[in-house]
């Protein structure tokens, strides 16, 4: 049997060349923007017919985000399969304006489950798995997948994390592979560096850049592109630090300092001639796609010139950490462009609410409040007199997926007087009006076991949610163990609880509630605010804002 030391990882249908790959890389800190650099990188690429696809790789052992701590990695980002993601995958979906799926992202945890169930099986047979060629083969693999399947002339691969690191070490292997296997016109590497700018010197410093792409090119990556990140315009002297010390060309190295909207950056790296200059490598002379940049163009002027403002509070406990709230964030900036008005956000730490009174005092002059998703007892009870205050004072009101749940007992609680919780904040509690839908009752597994993904749902003709959704059926996606206990359902809407949308696939699954003689008071078990892209906002969030409004 003839043994090989490499894997040319070439799949049925798979034609070198087709696609073109951009590989984008950190160094120096974490949290440099590439996320935003690579969505804006997209977004840029839009400008033109290309088919643009995104993959990201995060070098932890989790198999999936799912089981992620908030204040650690920001908000968990679900996919419309179902797949848990970190918030970088929210970013693609908003940049490229379509729904990603579990081909777009790939960790160290997914990619090693994969090939150790590869080798229970047999398909290593004979041979011992190694790192080169086996994992390296396999991401491979992965990536040109995603190449066939998205049809893509583009693919831009996002490495999380900072070059240097243990867990991402065989993975920039693997792409310093693809570049050998697909050629230097086909594979362009980007290296996003933070320049330090230390407060006791009050100038810019290279060299922990510069050892952090020397580490790079150590490993045997050559990078063609490098961003350089700092909050003020990189000095001339420090590109050309850069420039030599890295074999890359001066015009190659580019200042990109923090803008005052991410929405800019785009047409920022445009007048870096970024794309010219990526189009020239690949040797592509792409058509100009008018239409998109034209609408991409008003989005940004709408959003920079607002004619009027509101302010709107976000009642949670991780309002520490606005990244946990990312989506959210950006959902309502969407719905800012379309109705041309600035969202200034209040932040509510509801752990420190206890009565209705403090309630009132934190959320004095607002026009709306957001209630949104979370798990455990921490801060429910001063959620639910936000919601309670909302509810009384006839305040623009949106609960998403927890919030929704909280809306519901606040309103057996106050309106049907009765002791009431949910089982996850209380398991003892005498009103179980929240319980675990059945199917969970007897998972013990955490990663992956929750209500994920899009599921259909019905709504109720002549409610306020069929008023913004103009439809009978939608689909949306879920995040969820809990559900609206059924045994209180009549007497909830005996009480004049509307549930305005029901499970498609069961009828028993409660997904909207909303209040018919309040200005706006509608809450949901799922997250529109997945589903909400910079020009096609959420018609939810647009309903919201416009009640803020009035």
């Amino acid at each position: 049997m003839q043994e090989f030391e490499f894997i040319l990882s070439l799949l049925r249908g798979y034609k070198r060349g087709k696609t073109r790959y951009i590989v984008v890389t950190g160094s120096v800190i974490s949290g440099v923007g590439k996320g935003t650099f690579t969505s804006s990188l997209a977004i840029l690429f839009q400008f033109y017919d290309l088919k643009i696809s995104m993959l990201k790789f995060d070098g932890y052992l989790n198999v999936d985000a799912g089981t992620l701590n908030p204040y650690r990695h920001g908000e968990v980002f679900v996919l419309d399969d179902g797949t848990e993601t970190d918030l970088d995958l929210g970013t693609y979906e908003r940049a490229l304006h379509r729904n990603l799926t579990k081909d777009n992202y790939l960790t160290g945890g997914k990619i090693f489950k994969m090939i150790i169930e590869k080798e229970r099986k047999g398909e290593f047979l004979g041979r011992d798995v190694q790192f080169i060629p086996h994992v390296t083969g396999e991401i491979k693999n992965f990536i040109r997948n995603l190449a066939i399947k998205d049809n893509a002339d583009i693919l831009i691969i996002e490495v999380g994390g900072t070059v240097g690191d243990i867990e991402n070490s065989y993975f920039i292997e693997a792409m310093r592979e693809l570049r050998y296997e697909e050629g230097r016109d086909n594979v362009i590497f980007v290296n996003v560096a933070y320049i330090i700018e230390p407060s006791s010197l009050g100038e810019q410093k290279s060299k922990a850049a510069q050892l952090g792409i020397s580490r790079l090119m150590s490993l045997g990556i050559q990078p063609d592109i490098i961003i350089c990140r700092a909050s003020s315009p990189i000095k001339e002297s420090i590109r050309e630090k850069l420039s030599i010390t890295s074999n890359v060309p001066l015009q190659n190295v580019i200042s990109a300092p923090d803008l005052d909207s991410i929405y800019k950056v785009p047409s920022y790296l445009k007048e870096q001639n970024l794309d010219f200059t990526i189009l020239n490598i690949f040797k592509l002379k792409p058509k100009i796609n008018k239409e998109f940049y034209n609408k991409w163009q008003k989005f940004f002027s709408r959003l920079k010139n607002p004619e009027k403002e509101i302010e709107v509070a976000i009642t949670g406990k991780y309002t520490g950490v606005h990244d946990s709230y990312l989506s959210i964030l950006k959902a309502l900036e969407h719905v800012s462009a379309l109705l041309r008005c600035k969202t200034k956000i209040r932040w509510i730490e509801t752990t420190d609410i206890s009565k209705l009174e403090d309630a009132e005092k934190v959320l004095g002059g607002i026009k709306g409040i957001i209630v949104p998703g979370g798990f455990g007892a921490r801060g429910t009870e001063g959620k639910i007199k936000c919601i309670e205050y909302a509810r009384k004072n006839n305040i623009s009101f949106l609960g998403l997926c927890f919030g929704f749940q909280l809306a519901v007992i606040e309103f057996a609680r106050n309106v049907l007087k009765l002791d009431a919780n949910s089982t996850e904040i209380n398991p003892n509690t005498k009103e179980p009006v929240i319980d675990l839908l059945p199917e969970q009752k007897t998972i013990e597994e955490k990663g992956g076991t929750m209500r994920l993904g899009s599921h259909n749902i019905l709504i109720k003709k002549n409610s306020f949610a069929y008023n913004l959704y103009k439809k009978q059926e939608i689909r949306e996606r879920f995040r969820h163990r809990y559900e609206v206990n059924p045994l209180y359902i009549e007497q909830l809407e005996y009480s004049g609880l509307i549930f305005s949308g029901i499970s498609k696939k069961d009828k028993r699954i409660m997904q909207i509630l909303e209040l018919p003689q309040h200005k706006f008071f509608l809450a949901t078990q799922f997250h529109p605010e997945f589903s909400s892209k910079p020009l096609i906002p959420h018609p939810l969030f647009i309903g919201f804002v416009e009640a803020c409004l009035s």
